[in-house]
């Protein structure tokens, strides 16, 4: 993620809001265009501090809650390290596409390339997220930004790790036209504006509201309200709501998450749980036709019903609702905020360190221990009955790789043997702290005390 200024605060901020010329932005070939995204994390998290601090002040600060803005930031993470599995295969093909069937040699350093560019990649994903939430199985890898049953800053960051097998097939479009490198700038800077949309300290901006998608038309697409179902789905410009007919503005108060919302911190079920559920449904349909329809049509499809289903079938709900919620200690609160960053700081290194190169082993280590550090954080949150296992597990594991490779740690990081050694004592001193839990957990597989 790369958390560091590697712009000037202007720029950088400016940046979070589309405020760009197209001579800074464009370029010739997709090797030279910035990785904006990278570039923007530690603006994300600025703004998630002002975020909270104002609604602190504004008495408001019940819309973050520990357990789930970690979740939140964890789908994120989970999206970084995926870049090191999946990575470039959409550009590969869209750019074999223009340098094969390309229609017109629109250059790539003019103004209009630029802004058509601009509106073609915001109609493509409309169409993307429209059909994201209309054809089952793509729901099912969108549910997860979906499913926090709070709405902040932090749920920008909730994403899907294999959205991206659908989601680059609606720019394919532009590909016979549109170069290769001002789609991607497009790419960058379209997900990038759409973060700051996820707040409710914003209010309604006036005359935008016409034009621009906002914080407003963005609650109503969260909201699991009869009247904000499957609506508002823009990007950055909202006139694509409204020429086709998915338009509605705030009208009530929203409530957020999923219709049927998860009752888990867990980040790995967050991810799948609408694919098993896919697979377990599926056996239950009788002809192959309905097997067929229950994956390319709507979530709430069944047989006999509306491609989409039926309104009538989401519960008429309105706000307050109650929320998933779990009992953490306040020593665990504590525990687990510092875990989570230290894992965020390993993960910022590790991206960091992959630009100059890592081993094969060196690598999936640095994934394992990114993953299944979340996935025991999830658990604790959750309150799991054999959360302090898992978590002595990966203190263990930890030790044990600090003691074996400390010699290649400190050739690839900037550690040196001190440093090394805190960090051994850091998950000693863990290890301590969850054995007397572990007497307990047979007595108490139902919440962590």
């Amino acid at each position: 993620m790369g958390a560091v200024f590697k712009t000037d605060a202007v720029t950088g901020y400016r940046r979070m809001f589309y405020i760009v010329s197209p001579n800074e932005t464009s370029f010739k070939f997709v090797e030279d265009v910035p990785k904006y995204i990278d570039e923007a994390s530690v603006y994300f998290l600025t703004l998630i501090a002002l975020e909270y601090l104002v609604a602190y002040l504004e008495g408001k600060k019940s819309i973050f809650r520990l357990a789930d803005s970690i979740t939140s930031i964890t789908a994120g993470m989970f999206l970084v390290v995926s870049d090191f599995v999946v990575k470039g295969f959409d550009i590969a093909v869209y750019s074999w596409i223009y340098e094969n069937y390309r229609l017109l040699n629109l250059p790539w350093d003019n103004a209009w390339t630029w802004l058509i560019c601009l509106f073609g990649i915001d109609l493509g994903y409309y169409w993307c997220h429209r059909m994201a939430h209309e054809v089952n199985f793509i729901w099912a890898a969108h549910q997860v930004h979906h499913s926090s049953e709070d709405y902040n800053l932090s749920t920008a960051l909730r994403q899907s790790v294999v959205q991206r097998f659908t989601s680059w097939v609606f720019y394919i479009p532009l590909a016979p036209i549109i170069p290769p490198a001002i789609m991607l700038v497009h790419i960058e800077f379209n997900l990038i504006f759409q973060f700051w949309v996820h707040t409710q300290v914003v209010d309604k901006l006036g005359p935008l509201e016409y034009i621009l998608n906002t914080p407003s038309h963005h609650r109503v697409h969260h909201g699991r309200n009869r009247y904000c179902i499957d609506k508002n789905y823009a990007g950055v410009f909202i006139i694509w709501d409204r020429m086709f007919g998915t338009f509605t503005p705030e009208k009530e108060p929203v409530v957020f998450g999923l219709v049927h919302p998860l009752q888990t911190w867990e980040p790995i079920t967050v991810q799948l749980c609408h694919l098993k559920y896919m697979w377990h449904k599926i056996w239950e349909f009788e002809t192959f036709s309905d097997k067929v329809a229950f994956i390319f049509k709507g979530p709430g499809w069944e047989p006999g019903k509306p491609r989409l289903g039926l309104i009538e079938d989401i519960p008429d709900i309105h706000h307050p609702q109650p929320k998933f919620d779990t009992f953490l200690p306040t020593w665990c609160k504590f525990y687990v905020g510092f875990h989570f960053l230290v894992s965020f700081l390993v993960l910022d290194a590790f991206v960091n360190i992959f630009e100059v190169g890592l081993t094969a082993l060196a690598a999936a280590l640095g994934i394992f221990y990114i993953i299944y550090t979340m996935t025991c954080i999830g658990h604790i949150c959750d309150g799991t009955w054999y959360a302090p296992w898992m978590e002595l597990i990966r203190c263990s594991l930890v030790l044990v790789a600090t003691t074996s490779l400390k010699e290649d740690l400190m050739r690839v990081t900037d550690l040196d043997d001190a440093l090394i050694q805190g960090v051994r004592g850091v998950f000693f001193i863990s290890m301590l702290l969850w054995l007397p839990h572990l007497l307990k957990t047979r007595e108490n597989k139902e919440k962590l005390k």
